[in-house]
Order: C-alpha cells, then sequence, then structure tokens
C-alpha cells in the first residue's frame, strides 16, 4: 500500500542501505556493480552517479534526520569538488577511473545540471556556503557556455576548453544532435533546486526562462515530450519516453512553484495534468503490470520495464492526483508502487532490478549500480511519497 510507513522502509532498508555499501573509503563511491551486487572495485566513474549520490543523501538527511546520511553525502561532496572538477577549465568530467585520473573530460551540460543539483540539496541540507558557491559557479558556466542566447535553452556538449565537438550524444541510445529534452530538462530541474537554495533572482530568470522553452518547444500538442532538437527547436525524432513525459509533469509544476507567478502556475497546472492524462491513457501496461518506458516513432513499444519511470510513475500520478482530486490518479500510483514491491525491488541483495524482462522476471545481466543506475529516481520517489503524505 502507498503510505508513508512503507515508503520509509523502502528507503531505510532497501535503498539506502545498499549506496552505503559502495562507498570507497579512499574517495568517493564505486562506479559499478553487478546484478547480485557484486562490486567492480576498478570500474570507472560517472560523475552523473556520484552526483546522484550527492543528491540522495543530502535530501534524505532533509526528510529523515539521520546524520549518518551527512556522512555519506559530504563523502560525495568531497570527490566532485576533487577528482571531479576540472580547475583549469572549470565545469565537471563526464568520467573519471577507479584512482581519480580523467578519463573522458568532455563538459556534458546535462553533467553539470546535475551538479548543481547536487550542490544546492547539498547546501540546503548542510549550510556549506562553498557548495553553493560552486553551484552558482556552474550555474555561470551553464549560462555562459551552454546557452542559446538566439534560440533560448541549452545546448549538449563541449569540448573540456568549451569549444564546439561533433558529437553531441550523451549515450549510444541518443541521436547526435544539439539540443535534447533530456538535457533541458535536468536543467529545470537543477535550477529549481538552486533557486530555492539562494533565491538568487538570475536564477530565478533563468528558470523562468527555461520553463518557456519547455512549455513552447518541447511539450507537443500531443502533449508528450519531443526528444531531440536542432538548434531551431525543429523536432529531429517522432519517439516518446513516457518515463520523461511523468517525470516531467511534476518537475515542470514544481520549476512553476519556485518561480512564484501565480499565472504561470495555473497553466503549468493544466499542462501536467494534460501530460498526465497522456501518460496514464497510453503507458500503462493492464496485462503485465507497471508502466511502458517508451514507444518509437513508429509505434513500437520497448516492451521490457525500467526501473526508473516506474519511480517517476508513482511520484507523477501522485502529483496529479494532487492537482485534480481524480482517484484514477491515486489508484494508478498505488497499483505501479504494488508492481514495483512485487518485481522491482530485490529484497535479498538490496536495492531495485535494473530491468524486467516481458515476464516480469529481471534481467540479470543488467547492473545493479552503474554510470545510469542510481539511487536519485527511487530514493526521490520514497522521499516525495514521505513529504506529500505527512
Amino acid at each position: 500500500m502507498l503510505n508513508k510507513q512503507e515508503a520509509l522502509q523502502m528507503i531505510r532498508n532497501n535503498i539506502l542501505p545498499f549506496w552505503q555499501g559502495m562507498i570507497d573509503n579512499s574517495g568517493g563511491f564505486y562506479g559499478e556493480a553487478d546484478f547480485y551486487g557484486n562490486i567492480n572495485k576498478t570500474a570507472d566513474r560517472g560523475c552523473i552517479l556520484n552526483s546522484r549520490i550527492l543528491w540522495t543523501f543530502s535530501a534524505a538527511y532533509k526528510v529523515l534526520g539521520d546524520v549518518s546520511c551527512m556522512l555519506y553525502a559530504k563523502h560525495a561532496y568531497d570527490i566532485l569538488c576533487g577528482s571531479f572538477l576540472d580547475r583549469e577549465h572549470g565545469g565537471l568530467y563526464w568520467l573519471i577511473s577507479h584512482n581519480g585520473m580523467p578519463v573522458n573530460v568532455r563538459k556534458q551540460f546535462y553533467n553539470i545540471a546535475f551538479g548543481i543539483y547536487a550542490l544546492s540539496e547539498y547546501y540546503s541540507a548542510s549550510g556549506d556556503c562553498g557548495a553553493l558557491k560552486l553551484a552558482m559557479t556552474l550555474f555561470d558556466a551553464m549560462e555562459k557556455h551552454g546557452l542559446d542566447k538566439t534560440q533560448g535553452g541549452y545546448i549538449e556538449a563541449c569540448a573540456q576548453d568549451w569549444k564546439i565537438i561533433s558529437d553531441y550524444r550523451l549515450s549510444d541510445k541518443d541521436l547526435n544532435c544539439p539540443k535534447s529534452m533530456n538535457t533541458n530538462l535536468h536543467a529545470l530541474e537543477a535550477y529549481t533546486t538552486l533557486a530555492r537554495a539562494n533565491h538568487d533572482r538570475r536564477v530565478t530568470e533563468a528558470l523562468e526562462s527555461l520553463l518557456h522553452i519547455t512549455l513552447d518547444k518541447i511539450v507537443n500538442r500531443s502533449r508528450n515530450f519531443n526528444l531531440f532538437f536542432d538548434m531551431n527547436w525543429k523536432p529531429l525524432s517522432g519517439d516518446i519516453s513516457y518515463g520523461h513525459d511523468i517525470e516531467g509533469s511534476w518537475l515542470l509544476y514544481e520549476a512553476a512553484l519556485a518561480i512564484g507567478n501565480q499565472n504561470l502556475i495555473a497553466k503549468v497546472k493544466q499542462t501536467a495534468l494534460e501530460i498526465a492524462q497522456g501518460t496514464y491513457s497510453d503507458a500503462i501496461d493492464s496485462k503485465n503490470g507497471g508502466l511502458f518506458s517508451s514507444r518509437s516513432g513508429e509505434g513500437v513499444i520497448h516492451a521490457k520495464k525500467e526501473w526508473w519511470p516506474q519511480a517517476e510513475a508513482v511520484v507523477g500520478f501522485y502529483n496529479a492526483y494532487e492537482l485534480s482530486a481524480e482517484r484514477k490518479y491515486l489508484e494508478a500510483a498505488e497499483n505501479i508502487w504494488e508492481y514495483i514491491n512485487e518485481y522491482f525491488t530485490d529484497k535479498k541483495n538490496g536495492e531495485w532490478h535494473n530491468e524486467l524482462n516481458m515476464d516480469n522476471s529481471p534481467d540479470t545481466n543488467m547492473p545493479k549500480a552503474g554510470f545510469w543506475k542510481c539511487p536519485y529516481h527511487n530514493g526521490r520517489m520514497c522521499l516525495e511519497i514521505i513529504r506529500r503524505l505527512t
């Protein structure tokens, strides 16, 4: 049952202990663990994973009040300010080795946004002014090097020295294009958290501009997010990411609340509900349970269930229930919560399985922790439910 006590139990007993076990006492967190939780201590370490660990333990401290969370957050903060920070050119490295040496030094603005997001939350939890100062330094880098001052929004990437590159992609799953929904959505998320942390006018103005870009250029007439764009915001793909749609529905509303403009809040509320309705109608698997992750432009559903869209669906549908009082959204959130409990939570080894096969059995070839497998989506789900039901 979806309630505060079950959310507390999940984050305290299933999610956080696993990531506490990923700590490298010589610095940072290990970069990879297999399906069974066996740690690869020599795996390279992604900044995205480290930032998400930093955010999770910082946010958990604020909600749970457990001082041990701050110890783990500080451990992630120290390595972010150390090996991941490019002290010559500014910004954050994409990837370092297990012993802290730069491996991939490109400047991915998605990565920098997550650094801002994590540092802002850490500052909010700890009061460490150094974290806020670094968050603002990264914000300045986003605005100087990543902002498209003509068409709005943020480009994907630059070289280490902020010069133009030819390959923008976050991963081999993405189109090679100069702008994406993914980078801009998570810049919006980061700026929302930073605006709440320091109430800086420049941040709030940048957040409002980005929110308008998202509403005008990224959300399409069908109330899905277009995913990939050229510099002029021409969509380059017909694919749909249901996980990002339902995640974005509640992140857009949080951004509007942080800005505080009542007319904008009302507009975003309507858009958020329209996006949630679309996901409710098109992405719930009525046969096998859970939420479909995505659909290709040709209409082919990605049949395997991924972990993170389930977490975002619980929050997104519960947010839609709060905004609309329509019970169908509460029931959808509860059903996916039960689906997670039954099939995704690894009650033996901790954390969640990465992907499920079509029969809801876990894919044992997928890692339990890795560059993209982290505690942020499912940890945040628990913390949001605790906050909203308190």
